[in-house]
């Protein structure tokens, strides 16, 4: 699983609302020549991230290489199921990354260009936002 190496606190607050404006930091593609932008705002789970990797990976193969362009650092918490209020914060659930609209998520780089379309699109199923596929020149 994906998760910080070291955190300065175990259990965050949650934060303010989801912001809905588009972001100007990480809106271009750097590494690769395609890449997958968000078009929502939400929380993608350290899950969600990592069937997406292994999906791209199994679809490109040798022939095309991949980056990862957001990291899960949030975490959330959860109470067990059947226990009463109160008693504190409940226990780390899963780690979480905040995507904002406009971000790019997963950079390819194939020099089969219908490849890393595919690539890109069988991720998208794995994510609970709406993505969308864009090129070097057109981000």
């Amino acid at each position: 699983m994906l998760q910080p190496k070291k955190l300065k606190h175990r259990k965050w607050r949650k934060g303010k609302s989801l912001n809905r404006e588009v972001i100007t930091k990480g809106i271009d593609i750097v590494f690769g020549n395609m890449g997958l932008k968000s078009l929502e705002s939400s929380y993608i789970k350290d899950k969600q991230i990592e069937a997406c990797i292994k999906e791209i990976k199994r679809v490109l193969g040798k022939k095309g290489r991949m980056w990862l362009r957001i990291f899960p650092h949030l975490t959330r918490t959860k109470k067990s199921e059947g226990v009463r209020m109160g008693g504190g914060k409940g226990d780390i659930d899963h780690y979480a990354a905040l995507v904002r609209p406009g971000t790019i998520l997963f950079e390819v780089e194939s020099k089969d260009r219908d490849l890393a379309i595919l690539a890109l699109k069988s991720a998208s199923y794995k994510l609970p936002i709406k993505t969308k596929i864009v090129e070097k020149n057109e981000s």
